[in-house]
């Protein structure tokens, strides 16, 4: 007997304002169940529209859809604003918890890596949780992830970020994407 196997037709495009319902759910868990996310309350609809406007006048925000439901999410950001840093950014990425491990991510940020190339950008920074070890609400997931997709570990901050009645670090990631001349 043949094996059944998970088939996705997966489609990458540009967010929309309309998509914000469907990413504040997304997100929602991860305010309020992991430590992936520093934000105490997940952000109103009206706050993620906000929020994407904000970002998609400078950077590109892609949604990855599943058979035409919306799975997952991912933008850049300014690292800071001062005009020096203008070819630098902070990405971020967030998945449906059942979309992970699978490979989902990888494209999507392919595509987010694609996309800052071709605007110029040099340098992808990743801001993530840290806690060693792992516990109930964070494991290093995002650290392991963003070493596949080529980041280095460039920073350590210690007991920066309190959720959960305890403390976590924080660390940066970089990727270099372009020549500096």
């Amino acid at each position: 007997m043949p094996k059944e196997e998970n088939i996705h037709h997966l489609t990458i495009r540009e967010a929309r304002l309309e998509d914000a319902e469907a990413m504040r759910a997304i997100y929602a868990p991860y305010v309020e169940h992991t430590a992936v996310t520093f934000e105490y309350e997940t952000p109103t609809i009206e706050e993620f529209r906000r929020r994407m406007e904000t970002v998609q006048a400078r950077y590109p925000w892609f949604v990855v859809e599943d058979d035409g439901c919306l799975v997952g999410y991912a933008y850049a950001s300014p690292f800071k604003e001062r005009d020096a840093y203008q070819w630098a950014v902070e990405t971020s990425i967030y998945l449906d918890i059942t979309m992970r491990r699978k490979g989902v991510g990888s494209l999507l940020y392919e595509q987010l890596e694609e996309a800052l190339r071709r605007q110029g950008i040099l340098n992808m920074n990743a801001c993530i949780s840290y806690i060693e070890p792992e516990d109930e609400y964070l494991s290093l997931d995002s650290v392991r992830f963003h070493e596949r997709m080529g980041y280095t570990l460039v920073a350590h901050f210690h007991q920066c970020g309190k959720k959960f009645g305890r403390w976590y670090d924080m660390v940066w990631m970089e990727k270099l994407i372009g020549e500096h001349k």
